[in-house]
């Protein structure tokens, strides 16, 4: 089962999806953790998710846990495919339950009430190549793969 999560082959691109993805996501799961680049850290985003946003405690763990730890597992290609699935779960989310209703483009020129969701596509998308391909070269995944043929 670890093989099929973790079977890589040695290309570039995967890798410079990863790093890209990483340097994008975890500054916004740092936010929602630690509190850090103006965020609540993690009690007030967990109070944000449950009352403000409804969200069930345990999605709204889930919500911090992936954007944080998730962006550091993709970074350093470990349980890429894994990860990757669990972020576009978590990307469709945000697009269904909170940004469809402001259309497709971002608020760029603070004219709208919110964020559309071409952010987020853009994300899937990255996160879509990342399944299909795994973790690509100078990954953790590639280690793995190696030591449990």
């Amino acid at each position: 089962m670890i093989n099929r999560i973790t079977a890589t082959e040695p290309n570039t691109v995967p890798f410079i999806l990863r790093i890209v993805f990483a340097i994008v996501l975890w500054p916004h799961g740092a936010q929602l953790l630690l509190g850090l680049f103006g965020g609540y850290g993690f009690s007030g985003t967990m109070q944000y998710f449950t009352t403000q946003a409804g969200l069930p405690s345990l999605i709204a763990f889930l919500v911090i846990f992936i954007e944080f730890f998730g962006s550091l597992f993709i970074l350093f290609g470990l349980f890429t495919r894994l990860v990757a699935v669990a972020s576009i779960i978590l990307f469709l989310g945000m697009i269904f339950t909170v940004h469809q209703q402001f259309g497709f483009f971002m608020n760029w020129y603070g004219s709208m009430k919110g964020e559309g969701y071409e952010y987020h596509l853009l994300v899937i998308g990255i996160l879509v190549c990342l399944v299909i391909s795994g973790a690509g070269k100078i990954s953790l995944d590639g280690i793995l793969h190696k030591n449990t043929k």
